[in-house]
């Protein structure tokens, strides 16, 4: 199986900064676009920012030029730099990732989630 753990959320005042780390393990073969997703409360869960294998990334209109994904292919983990915090940033933070495992043989592409870290921006 394949297991994706999120860490670094926490509490923090507008305009500061957080950052967000998610590892993924388990039988990996490769392990391919990385995500991360947030919910607030009441709301629907919505994408941040994605980086594929190769680095190219996109990010959500309301957080470009705040936040910053990367990765670390050689660690299986992504990271989310949230810089210039606001109140509306506050949610759920998950983590995605899409891998092909091993097992005896190559299996197609799934997407696995974490359990989410909690971000709450105080105004």
């Amino acid at each position: 199986q394949v297991q994706v753990v999120e860490s670094g959320g926490g509490l923090v005042q507008a305009g500061g900064s957080l950052r967000l780390s998610c590892a993924a393990s388990g039988s990996i073969y490769s392990l391919h676009d990385m995500g991360w997703h947030r919910q607030a409360p009441g709301k629907q869960r919505e994408l941040v920012a994605i980086i594929t294998r190769d680095g190219s990334t996109n990010y959500a209109d309301s957080v470009e030029g705040r936040f910053t994904i990367s990765r670390d292919n050689a660690k299986n983990t992504v990271y989310l730099q949230m810089n210039s915090l606001k109140p509306e940033d506050t949610g759920v933070y998950y983590c995605s990732a899409d891998v092909r495992r091993w097992a005896g043989s190559v299996l197609p592409l799934s997407q696995y989630w974490g359990r989410g870290t909690q971000v709450t921006v105080s105004s």
